[in-house]
């Protein structure tokens, strides 16, 4: 059995979506008002108990799935006879990270299996080699195509370094901080439930065929990729005036270019954000529900101002240390 807990969070892209296809800067953050650790049904932690049960099942196949990738087991010397020891005592992954939100639920339980699990691994710290980060992507990047097909890696990535990541390319990948400092004393990034779960192909499968266009993809390099690179750009340097403006005109430019990504019922609070300017909403991953990620200067107004839609705003990022998300 396990002698400690180990918590892996979710996370957040806070910029970068669609635009990270054609090239553009993405900023990842760890978002621990979710979480999820590896457990056991005996445990009595559950509360679903055919959920663990559920769970349980889909980490036999994964550690089914590792076993064929032998260059990655051999890799990280992933001991998979004790994995299968636990998955038979009960093992499952106890998480509260919502599925379909894009908030890396498999990111999460991918870094738990590889920090419980791998015999070579990277220590998480706040000064990882650039070189270990990339070969994390990589490894992460395997284990994660079980859940999805295709994978980055990011999300595990995320998830285990527990830091916010700065993705200059695919191969030039940083840890940062973000200087909370320099937030207004209200000002806040903060989460919009949209009280149902989006999908990502859909989302991604239309941006692909848009850019089938080379009009459609000038305009994306043109306009769309300063902006998301600004925004980054301005948040951690601390220049809370530029990032504003420039949460403000992305705000504006994927209600023009990504309103089929926007789920309908909360059109009327995007555009009424841009007219009075008390907040900026954008998409969180690739929309179509999910989370909305909005930008405040004054989190109390904006929650007056959101206040018929009847949904909790979640602050991931403030002023002060202790209410960040």
């Amino acid at each position: 059995m396990m002698t400690k807990s180990e918590h892996f969070y979710a996370k957040i892209l806070l910029f970068g979506e669609y635009g990270v296809i054609l090239g553009s800067q993405a900023l990842s953050i760890p978002y621990t008002h979710f979480a999820g650790e590896l457990s056991f049904i005996t445990d009595d932690k559950y509360t679903d108990y055919n959920a663990a049960l559920v769970s349980n099942d889909n980490l036999k196949e994964f550690a089914t799935y590792l076993r064929n990738k032998s260059n990655l087991i051999t890799q990280t010397r992933t001991d998979l006879d004790r994995m299968d020891k636990e998955l038979a005592e009960g093992l499952y992954f106890e998480s509260s990270i919502p599925q379909g939100y894009g908030v890396g639920s498999s990111g999460a339980l991918v870094a738990a299996v590889y920090a419980r699990y791998a015999g070579i691994r990277v220590r998480a710290c706040g000064s990882v080699a650039q070189q270990d980060i990339l070969n994390l992507k990589s490894i992460f990047s395997e284990m994660e195509s079980f859940f999805h097909g295709k994978s980055s890696g990011i999300d595990p990535l995320n998830a285990y370094l527990q830091y916010p990541l700065h993705m200059k390319s695919r191969t030039d990948i940083s840890l940062v901080g973000i200087p909370r400092h320099k937030f207004e004393e209200d000002g806040a990034i903060f989460l919009i439930d949209t009280g149902s779960a989006g999908k990502t192909d859909n989302g991604v499968a239309r941006f692909l065929n848009l850019c089938r266009s080379s009009d459609y993809i000038n305009h994306m390099q043109q306009e769309y990729l300063p902006l998301i690179n600004s925004a980054i750009s301005t948040l951690i340097a601390g220049n809370h005036r530029e990032f504003f403006r420039a949460t403000e005109a992305l705000s504006a430019f994927q209600l023009n270019h990504f309103h089929e990504m926007i789920p309908e019922d909360f059109v009327p609070a995007w555009k009424q954000g841009l007219e009075t300017g008390d907040y900026h909403l954008k998409l969180c991953g690739s929309g179509g529900g999910g989370f909305i990620l909005g930008f405040t200067q004054s989190l109390t107004q904006t929650r007056l101002a959101l206040k018929d839609y009847h949904t909790q705003l979640v602050p991931v990022y403030r002023h002060s240390e202790h209410t960040s998300g």
